[in-house]
């Protein structure tokens, strides 16, 4: 049953098989070098600040691949301009390599613009940069509330909070410039005492400006008002006649003091 075992021939083409799988095992690991390129490296070049089209000729140049990976949005870079790539620019790497890109996106993203009304200018600043939006220009207005943020505007136009804006829009600002817009008479402070005068234009909205001392004072705050600038009364231009100064709330008062209560012009302030 087993004679064939014993033929001689069998042993010949065992022999021949076992010879012929030897020779494919080294046929395959030689050429496994040359399939996988093993040991074979090549530097990677730098794409970052390219088109992707640029990079991707430039990495095919060298034997390499690309793909992107991510994209961002920079308003300060072009559309699909190359902003990282991995592996970096230099690294060694086998031929035929994928290169990682992130690239620019095309068309900016859109975010919900906030409602900056009433925040202060450098708050409305960070808030923008935070959203990747620009603060454009700051235009001040008649308000009491001093750069405080009264509107936003985009393209000139009033901009509604909740409104979807490209990334990278530039937002104008108007801005309370302390002042108010209703105008008022000028107090008149002659003859009372600091601390009078200071509470008196405290409830009006009016900022106490210079306080000029004439002769040494001890106590400021007690000391009587002997001037003021601007005062209560003018002269009108073409009369001659006595007229009341007009202020705005925000609007300064210098004042000069002294220890004794000044003598007060009866005849001007009747």
């Amino acid at each position: 049953m087993f004679k064939f075992i014993t033929n001689k021939s069998f042993f010949v083409n065992l022999l021949v098989v076992i010879l012929v799988i030897l020779l494919l095992v080294f046929l395959f690991f030689s050429l496994l070098g040359l399939i996988t390129k093993h040991g074979e490296t090549q530097k990677v070049p730098s794409v970052t600040g390219r088109s992707y089209d640029e990079a991707e000729k430039i990495l095919k140049a060298a034997g390499l691949a690309a793909g992107i990976q991510d994209s961002v949005y920079a308003d300060t870079a072009n559309p699909l301009q190359v902003m990282r790539q991995s592996p970096d620019a230099d690294e060694e790497v086998k031929a035929g390599r994928t290169i990682y890109l992130t690239i620019n996106r095309a068309v900016p993203p859109l975010v919900e613009m906030p409602d900056l009304r009433g925040f202060s200018v450098k708050s409305a600043q960070l808030y923008l940069q935070s959203l990747s939006l620009k603060t454009g220009q700051l235009t001040y207005v008649a308000d009491i509330a001093r750069n405080a943020v009264k509107d936003q505007l985009l393209n000139g136009n009033s901009i509604a909070p909740g409104t979807k804006i490209n990334m990278g829009s530039v937002i104008d600002l108007l801005v309370g410039n302390g002042i108010g817009d209703q105008e008022m008479e000028v107090p008149d402070l002659v003859g009372m005492t600091v601390s009078e005068a200071r509470g008196y234009l405290n409830t009006n909205n009016i900022e106490l400006g210079a306080i000029i001392g004439l002769g040494e004072i001890s106590d400021t705050a007690a000391a009587y008002i002997s001037k003021q600038k601007p005062e209560r009364f003018a002269q009108n231009a073409d009369t001659g006649e006595p007229i009341i100064n007009k202020i705005r709330p925000g609007e300064i008062v210098d004042i000069w003091i002294s220890t004794t209560p000044p003598l007060r012009d009866t005849t001007t302030t009747q």
